[in-house]
């Protein structure tokens, strides 16, 4: 196996695992994680076609494409502590991080 495809398999775990549990949790937290390697999962998709685009020469990644990721690490951070702060609040407020609790608060 070449370490293209190992990246993409990873990748792809990564994918289906933060996806799956984006699908299945009730917990607020958890979702944030979710999301979090749902990205994680993309930047390294987008590393991985950046690193083996020039035939696969180690250490010569496109530097734009490292600068988008880490960008949207940074956005991903930030969005991580706002959500973060937003749910510390709904639980000082409600007394629960269930999502479907929340959602029937609003009938």
């Amino acid at each position: 196996m070449s370490m293209f495809n190992f990246y993409l398999i990873t990748a792809a775990v990564l994918y289906f695992l933060g996806f799956y549990g984006l699908a299945s949790t009730k917990n607020m937290i958890k979702i944030v994680i979710s999301l979090e390697v749902l990205v994680m999962a993309v930047n390294l998709n987008f590393i991985t076609f950046a690193a083996f685009a020039n035939g696969g020469v180690v250490g010569l990644v496109d530097p734009f494409v490292q600068t988008f990721v880490v960008i949207s690490i940074f956005i991903g951070g930030a969005i991580a502590a706002i959500a973060l702060s937003l749910i510390w609040n709904a639980y000082k407020h409600y007394g629960t991080l269930d999502v479907r609790e929340l959602s029937r608060l609003k009938e």
